[in-house]
């Protein structure tokens, strides 16, 4: 017979989580104003708020952890960090910092300014935050067959070539400080972009003299789509994959806390010597020296084994292979999700599942308060909340998709938590008819509102 699929590593230890009942879970949610950022993790059962610095670390990870230096300048925590990153990227220049959406402030304070436009694959929610604090415009040039959850195309992130040559084309180059490409796109369904796509990208930006970023928070998860999904890179590794794509482009920001395995970092990479300099003065400012940038020499060291091993096959197959066995399970109960699986999490097509609640009441938001009431389980809204209002005419933003996202931690969970979501995900979608109304906006922040925002059932 068959040998069945077993993961590649070993537990540890293990962490108890609370259960609790649908009475008290109801009375929390609207203690928290129907927003599941504003509950406490004690109060959630299985939590797929994020994958972004909940996953477990290895025991390799931990024992770095042991030697990291943390000398303020110049540390070998560092040195670990910079010379492991040159080598998975290629980049020349490292600046650490504390986070992904640091990363990007740093970078952005150096390149964006007030009516720049920035164009790209769905930019993610603190992308576009920064962006529109500065007062400039994020143009979504994702391909088409991306706003189709049925569509089944392999590579749903790829930047729409025709799309973007119009950005270049309506715009002086001198208001695009530099295109970015995300990868896997989270804010399309974690999907992933070809290497033909990233190629044509570059040669497209070369053609204009655009710089091209790299949005990477889940760089591995896209290099292992592209070994799976696209012809000619079967027999290539995920490190030659990875070297490969990021030859195409300038520069990179990085959100560590996801394909780098750590609970908290990240950094920018670049091949500019002026931009370095530029967004070194940034850096000092807002995170730190050049050589910790917000970061513990533990944790530098911990995220320099953490790329080794993300960047390696095995581990991206467990991880990979354990949302798309979630993905195949709720399908088989008849429930709409963005096709084909993401790489870090199952996204609810939440227009077919809850078409009967109006777009205006936030109906991607009441399915995933609806699955916290039901199941303990926290996922997130990535919907007309997450889309904000334009920010000249204050208007709510409709997107294209509302989904609810059910992001899964690396290396936390096991398969009988996921056969657990998939029964809770078929007892709400069998009974979906019944759902009417949503809710209604009572206080909101003028920017990422998503975070904080406090809600009333209508």
């Amino acid at each position: 017979m068959k040998l069945p699929y077993a993961e590649p590593y070993k537990i540890k230890m293990v962490e108890s989580v609370k259960r609790s009942t649908k009475e008290q879970r109801l009375k929390w949610i609207k203690e928290a104003h129907y927003n599941l950022f504003n509950l406490s993790s004690n109060k959630v059962f299985i939590d797929l708020l994020t994958d972004s610095g909940t996953g477990a670390m290895s025991d390799k990870q931990w024992a770095e952890m042991m030697i990291g230096d943390e000398s303020y300048a110049g540390s070998s925590s560092f040195h670990k960090l910079k010379d492991t990153v040159k080598k998975i990227t290629g980049f020349k220049y490292f600046l650490p910092t504390h986070q992904g959406r640091a990363a990007e402030n740093v970078l952005f304070s150096a390149l964006v300014k007030a009516g720049d436009v920035i164009p790209g694959n769905s930019h993610f929610d603190t992308t576009k935050g920064h962006i529109e604090f500065r007062q400039a415009a994020a143009i979504d040039c994702t391909i088409d067959e991306a706003f189709d959850t049925s569509n089944p195309h392999p590579f749903k992130g790829n930047v729409d070539l025709k799309k973007l040559e119009a950005v270049f084309k309506t715009h002086p180059k001198e208001k695009i400080p530099f295109c970015i490409v995300t990868i896997t796109c989270n804010s399309s369904g974690g999907q992933p972009v070809s290497m033909e796509n990233i190629k044509a990208v570059s040669a497209l930006c070369k053609q204009h003299e655009i710089t091209l970023i790299f949005d990477a928070a889940r760089f591995a998860e896209n290099a292992y789509f592209i070994k799976k999904r696209e012809t000619g890179f079967e027999n290539k590794t995920i490190k030659e994959i990875t070297k490969t794509f990021f030859s195409f482009g300038d520069g990179m920001t990085m959100s560590s806390k996801k394909d780098g395995l750590v609970n908290m970092g990240g950094f920018i990479a670049l091949n500019d010597e002026e931009t370095y300099k530029k967004a070194i003065t940034f850096n000092i400012m807002f995170e730190g020296f050049i050589t910790y940038g917000g970061m513990n020499g533990r944790d530098m060291g911990a995220l320099a084994v953490g790329l080794d091993e993300a960047t390696e096959f095995d581990y991206l197959e467990s991880r990979v292979e354990q949302i798309a066995y979630l993905g195949k399970k709720i399908v088989a109960f008849g429930v709409p999700v963005q096709k084909p699986f993401g790489g870090h999490a199952i996204f609810l097509d939440a227009n077919k599942f809850v078409p009967t609640i109006p777009r205006e009441e936030y109906r991607a938001q009441a399915l995933a308060v609806e699955l916290y009431i039901i199941g303990g389980i926290r996922g997130v809204e990535i919907g007309t909340i997450l889309a904000d209002r334009d920010p000249i005419t204050r208007e709510n933003r409709y997107p294209d998709l509302e989904l609810v996202r059910l992001a899964i931690p690396r290396r936390v969970y096991s398969y009988n938590h996921m056969d657990y979501i998939a029964a809770v995900l078929k007892n709400i979608f069998d009974s979906r008819n019944e759902a009417k109304h949503g809710y209604k906006i009572v206080e909101e922040a003028p920017i990422m509102r998503h975070f904080t925002v406090k809600l009333e059932k209508i």
